[in-house]
């Protein structure tokens, strides 16, 4: 089982004109099920809060507290308020990092993105603010789409929603930023008490993070292995052709392994290293040519005819549309306890 990488609820495959298809040997999310599941009920609900009994952090019941918009510093301003009323009984709420609200989000739903079971109320169809930096340029700040689980940044100075957060998780790794900044991008050497708890309340990562075997890379942070060539197809594909292209190089037995698989979009994320970019990558990372976009397995319930894909020089999530977009290829596979590559 993959260590700190989330499955990603997707329970359905698509083929590239957004077709539902059986999932056998379709080489896709739904039918690997990759990362750890999700506990049944995933949500405990206790009073205004809610635990998620996956990541065991608590949210508030009510995903819209604010009422309206607020800039990123008012966001940060407005979770202090929280901890000075003790708001439902708490003093260590904080703006959620950019992994932490992920871990709400659901692939096989939207409108909202979240799991059909979910006992939220009053979410907004709309961003949402993170405390995580965005640090391809430093006076943003990175936000979920709630509407469809989508992550990019925006300019700390413009107005969306926050969804504060409260606890540790011994699941969600932490994000790679250690630096902090303020509304207007500078560094500051003090730290607002709620990035810094946003930072460190998650699994640090091992030292070092990444064991270079040659053909293959072993994340131990995750357990997956990835090919150390990140452009495994030398060309950009369309989705259709990224999928066949990993079956095609499990019938060579690329590095002596069979079971590649077009990694899910949890997996890929998974390698992110919020504090860099071009690519966003931890600097000391052993790849070799890392291309900007990877298609990932997952499809967009939002829309099935699109899949999802990692910006890897920003770190966003969006998509694509399976039949026109062309991204690269980047197979993963899980590593066994004799075999760390695979």
């Amino acid at each position: 089982m993959n260590n700190f990488v989330l499955q990603t609820g997707q329970r359905r495959c698509y083929d590239a004109a957004g077709h539902q298809l059986p999932c056998t040997n379709s080489g896709q999310d739904a039918e690997y099920k990759s990362g750890q599941p999700w506990p049944q009920p995933r949500f405990k609900l206790e009073g205004g809060v809610v635990v998620d009994n996956l990541t065991g952090l608590v949210w508030s019941q009510d995903a819209n507290l604010a009422e309206f918009p607020l800039n990123w510093q008012e966001a940060l301003d407005y979770v202090s308020s929280m901890n000075m009323n003790e708001s439902f009984g708490f003093k260590d709420w904080r703006l959620p990092n950019r992994r932490e609200l992920r871990s709400l989000m659901s692939y096989q739903t939207k409108k909202p993105a979240l799991p059909a079971d979910h006992p939220f109320a009053n979410v907004f169809l709309g961003w949402y603010w993170t405390s995580s930096t965005a640090a391809i340029n430093t006076a943003y700040a990175w936000y979920v789409h709630l509407e469809g689980a989508r992550m990019f940044y925006g300019r700390k100075d413009h107005y969306y929603l926050l969804w504060p957060v409260r606890g540790k998780s011994s699941i969600l790794p932490r994000t790679g930023q250690t630096k902090f900044y303020d509304a207007s991008g500078r560094e500051i050497d003090r730290a607002d008490t709620h990035q810094h708890s946003a930072l460190q309340s998650a699994v640090p990562w091992p030292k070092p993070r990444f064991q270079d075997n040659g053909f293959t890379v072993l994340d131990k942070l995750t357990n997956l292995v990835w090919l150390k060539n990140a452009d495994a197809a030398g060309m950009q594909l369309n989705w259709r052709e990224a999928l066949r292209s990993v079956r095609e190089l499990n019938k060579t037995k690329a590095g002596a392994i069979d079971h590649w698989r077009l990694p899910n979009i949890n997996e890929l994320e998974s390698l992110v290293d919020a504090a860099n970019h071009t690519p966003a990558l931890a600097s000391d990372h052993p790849f070799m040519n890392v291309r900007d976009v990877y298609w990932s397995s997952t499809t967009s319930f939002f829309e099935t005819d699109w899949a999802w894909a990692l910006y890897l020089d920003k770190g966003a999530l969006g998509v694509g549309v399976k039949k026109n977009a062309r991204f690269s290829v980047w197979p993963v596979c899980d590593a066994e306890p004799e075999n760390p590559s695979c």
